[in-house]
Formats: C-alpha cells, structure tokens, sequence
C-alpha cells in the first residue's frame, strides 16, 4: 500500500507522526510525508521521503501574528486554528496535495489535526483518511470547531462545494499514544481512538556531564522547541533559573534552536544549559528515568514523553491551546501540578517543583500512567490496524 503523511510546519505536530510512518515503512508499504517546503530538513532528518507543497505567505502570517499581542490568549488560539491552519497554511497546500494525490495515488492519507488541505484533497480523490493524535480529544474537538469556516471555503477551492469536511474531520479514526486515563476523548468522533506505545528508535544517548552536586535529584526543563523566539516568553529562561538557583537539585534547562545557552551565563550553580537534549535519554520508558520531575510548557511532546516515564511534571502552559488543556489533564490525574505563568512564577515555581519531588503521590500517579501505557500494543502491531482503517472508510465510500 502507498500511504501519504500530511503536516503542518511544526515539530510538535509531526514527530508524533514519525514512529507510525516507519512502522508502516519497516512493514513493507511505500510512504511519502507531504510537508510544507521549509520542513524540508526535519522530515529528512527523520529518515522518511519529502513531498514538499507551498509554504503560507510570509507576509499574510505575519499579519496574522502582528494582531495577536492584542488579543486574549484564547482569541489568539482561535485566530492561528482559523487563519493560519485552516486558510493561509491550507490554501496554500491545496494545489500541490491535491496534484500529489492524483498523481501518486495513495491508499491512504494520515494527517495530523492542522493539516486540512490533505483532508480537502483525499476527500475530492475518495481517498480514506485517519487521524494522527497531538493531543486529548478535547483539542482535536474544539480545533474542528475553529476550523467550521475555513473548511467550508476548503471544500469549495478542492471543487467539492457540498462536502461538509467537519463531518469528515468526525468520521476520521484517530490514532493516539495517549492513555485512556488521561485522554478526554471527543463524543462527536465516530470511533473510539486506537491508542498505542512508540518504542525506543535506538539512538546512541548523549553523556549527561557532571555539574552540582551529584547526587542531588535532576529537575529536566524545558519549554519546548519555539517558545524562546518568542520576545514575550524569551525572558522565562532566566526567571526559571533565577527562581529555581536555590533548590537542593541540579537543573538541566534546554532553550531548543531559537535559544542561546550562552546568553544566560552565569549559570547558577545547580543548573546547565543545552540548546537541546534527548529527552527519551532523561525519560526512558520502561526504564528507571535519570529525571526526576520535569518543568515544561505542556507540548504534547514533552507532557506525554513524562507519562510514559512515570515522572511526575510541573506545567506553565506558555502560548497553546493544548498546553493549558495538557495542564489541566496532568494536574486532574494527580500526575503533577500545574502553574500559572506571568507575575510571581518566580515565586511560585519553586514551591511546585519541590511538591513533585518530595509529595511521592505524584511520583505514583505519574507510574500508574506509565505502566498503563507500557501496556498498548507497539506501533508495529498498530500498523495493520491503521491499515484497517483505511480499507474500512474506502469501503463505506463505495
């Protein structure tokens, strides 16, 4: 079978899309990862082949982004699903996923939930299509209810006027890593989701170098892979190692690419700084993890990366939608607290992350989650079982 991976320009939307697409590779079957142009070297670094389509004009997102500082965090949400997801980014992928899908023919096409030109152009091909996860269900609900509009307009440039895609969008079968206990599944989907575990990738892990006092516990933080190119959360970095100097635990803080580890310097005793780290490396599953709790942004990533390690989070969701759900989620299921960002975080943090070390009810939730995860079938056994999809919605086409 051929099938076709679809994904916006982000790492947190694609690389919970890399373990299923070399599954599917590894088991015999052709696939392409349709991406926009400027992704170029992250879908080659992944191993997997690049059929690159449009990026959005610069100039129309940085319209969009200019007006954002103005509003609330929520109407900010509303307005990067809408215009940016669903017309700008969506639009300008149309013409080249849908002369993909015409001329490469897939058997099928996985998206993840802000990719919709490969929704608009599978369905004007009668092409199935599922679901790759990125967050809880409640995400992908309220992402197809910014996205009503500008899939109406979609369907409309794919020359399927009458399609309604949201409904599509409900018909689609997810496929998702999370655990059913943490999960708040959409009611509106057709299908309950098809969860399973991802596996180490084998990686040589990196020497973490000595620094602090040894045998003090290791805090992990980070903010995931953007958020430091953004003047507005830039100045977090510091504040976080300012605030968390005097904790009996050595720090290792990553920035991601946008950020300068060198820029923070002096370092506080306790703490390190890395532009980047594995972070399966601190949080192996199924292993005894090197970190001890995590401080992050609630990136699917990072949040669901501590899960299945059992160690326990403290979260400051800092700009997404889904960061202030994945909070909350964490927080719901005793696995961590979460930590409102803005005035007196630096007061706050501390307190938090101290809780999360020393109150071991956390730690213990946090284990709960892991072994339920260790408990889904692979990506491997999934394959098929995404295939069935597949062959399932082709089906109920004819």
């Amino acid at each position: 079978m051929r099938v076709l991976f679809a994904t916006t320009a982000g790492l947190g939307h694609f690389r919970p899309q890399v373990p299923l697409a070399r599954a599917v590779r590894a088991a015999g079957h052709e696939v392409l990862v349709a991406a926009p142009a400027s992704f170029a070297a992250h879908v080659s670094g992944s191993g997997l082949e690049h059929a690159p389509f449009a990026d959005a004009d610069p100039a129309e997102l940085g319209r969009v982004f200019g007006a954002l500082p103005d509003l609330t965090p929520e109407e900010a949400n509303h307005r990067v699903v809408s215009e940016v997801f669903g017309r700008l980014d969506a639009q300008a992928a149309l013409p080249a996923l849908t002369a993909l899908v015409e001329s490469w023919r897939p058997d099928l096409v996985v998206r993840e939930p802000a990719e919709v030109a490969s929704l608009a152009a599978a369905e004007a091909a009668g092409v199935p299509h599922v679901l790759s996860g990125i967050g809880i269900g409640r995400l992908h609900a309220w992402m197809v209810e910014g996205l009503a509009d500008p899939l109406r307009d979609l369907a409309a440039l794919a020359g399927i006027p009458g399609r309604d895609l949201a409904a599509a969008v409900r018909g689609e079968q997810v496929f998702t890593t999370l655990p059913a206990s943490f999960d708040e599944p959409d009611p509106a989907m057709a299908h309950d989701p098809v969860r399973y575990r991802t596996e180490p990738d084998g990686a040589a892990v990196p020497h973490l170098p000595a620094w602090g006092d040894p045998d003090a516990p290791l805090v992990y933080v980070t903010f995931g892979s953007v958020a430091a190119g953004q003047p507005t959360i830039e100045p977090i970095y510091a504040l976080v190692l300012d605030a968390l100097a005097g904790l009996d635990a050595r720090i290792l803080l990553t920035t991601g690419t946008h950020g300068d580890p060198d820029g923070l310097r002096p370092w506080p005793a306790n703490a390190r700084v890395e532009r980047w780290w594995p972070q399966e490396a601190l949080m192996p599953a199924g292993a005894e993890p090197v970190a001890a709790a995590m401080v992050g942004h609630g990136g699917f990533g990072t949040t669901t990366t501590a899960l299945a390690a059992g160690v326990p989070q403290v979260v400051v969701p800092l700009f997404a939608s889904d960061q202030w759900l994945n909070a909350r989620r964490v927080a719901d299921v005793g696995a961590g607290l979460a930590v409102e960002a803005g005035p007196g975080l630096g007061e706050r943090l501390p307190g938090a992350v101290r809780s999360v070390l020393d109150d071991g009810t956390y730690r213990g939730a946090a284990r709960r989650l892991a072994d339920e995860m260790s408990a889904l079938p692979t990506v491997a056994a999934t394959v098929e079982r995404l295939l069935t999809a597949g062959s399932t919605a082709r089906t109920r086409r004819t």
